[in-house]
């Protein structure tokens, strides 16, 4: 929601589990927080170069949307297996690899379509998203490059404002996500993405402000909460932020603060952000009980 120098996108921990380490960190004062390409959910208005259609139209789209991303892959599988000439079966196939997190396997997909002269500018750009996902960012922006000027919807300014902020392009980014911003019902993915690229710049206080503007259009958004209470502990502001906060979330937070205070030095601070994140959550936090395990014993010795 990584660093190549570009879009550092925090993206939100499961429930009651410590954000894992991946390539993407704004600094290594945060080296263990999960940094990602972009929310996978940003809206889109509808393509105007969309193919063919399913005849299975209303179970296509719950498997597209709201199915388990697992299942469609089955799905979509099944029905590429039985008319492997059809363009939207390996198109859906595709999107449900990437939904399902199975980002080489929708790269290979995506290839194929384009392989065949099946895609269209909206498959170049779900591929490009997926290039993000596998850190191939030259694959990216040719993708980016190859879609029509005329597309102008969300997930096409999103895309331009990654690239941008890997080119640490300020004033492109800024108007790029703008852009997807405006065009957006729901704009509380693309507004987390363009905290955390505030963030990257150490922009704080406007990061902390866009936060809380994507928590306004969704309160649901772990992320979004994650990231507000992150820019604010980059600045020694260890407060968890006035939200709306589950138990496992203020836990989960808790830690990832405590982590942040632990990596500039403060480890008083950091030893009681632990003890708060193994009490709040209500199963057995072992991330924290550990770092709380060797903050003490550090301290007895």
């Amino acid at each position: 929601m990584g660093d190549v120098r570009g879009p550092r996108r925090i993206a939100g921990a499961l429930p009651g589990r410590p954000i894992e380490m991946t390539r993407f960190a704004l600094a290594p004062i945060v080296a263990a927080v999960l940094l990602a390409g972009c929310s996978d959910s940003i809206e889109e208005k509808p393509d105007p170069f969309a193919g063919d259609i399913i005849d299975e139209a209303q179970l296509t789209q719950l498997m597209l949307t709201a199915g388990d991303p697992d299942s469609a892959v089955r799905y979509f599988e099944q029905g590429l297996a039985r008319e492997p000439e059809r363009a939207d079966f390996r198109r859906y196939l595709a999107r449900s690899y990437a939904r399902a997190r199975r980002y080489p396997e929708a790269a290979r997909t995506y290839q194929e379509l384009l392989a065949l002269q099946q895609e269209t500018p909206s498959d170049r750009l779900e591929y490009a998203f997926v290039a993000v996902r596998l850190d191939r960012w030259e694959d990216a922006e040719a993708l980016a490059n190859g879609i029509p000027q005329t597309i102008d919807t969300p997930r096409r300014h999103m895309m331009d404002a990654m690239l941008a902020d890997r080119s640490s392009d300020w004033e492109l980014a800024d108007a790029a996500y703008a852009r997807a911003e405006e065009r957006s019902s729901n704009p509380s993915d693309v507004l987390n993405n363009w905290g955390v690229s505030l963030m990257s710049r150490g922009e704080y206080e406007r990061a902390e402000a866009t936060f809380e503007r994507a928590i306004s259009y969704n309160s649901r958004l772990f992320s979004a909460k994650n990231n507000l209470a992150l820019s604010r502990g980059l600045r020694r502001d260890y407060r968890l932020p006035v939200v709306p906060l589950t138990a496992e979330e203020k836990a989960v937070i808790s830690y990832n603060l405590g982590v942040i205070a632990l990596r500039q030095g403060d480890k008083r601070v950091a030893r009681g952000l632990f003890a708060k994140a193994v009490d709040e959550h209500p199963r057995h936090y072992q991330a924290a009980a550990a770092q709380l395990e060797q903050l003490e014993t550090a301290v007895v010795q």
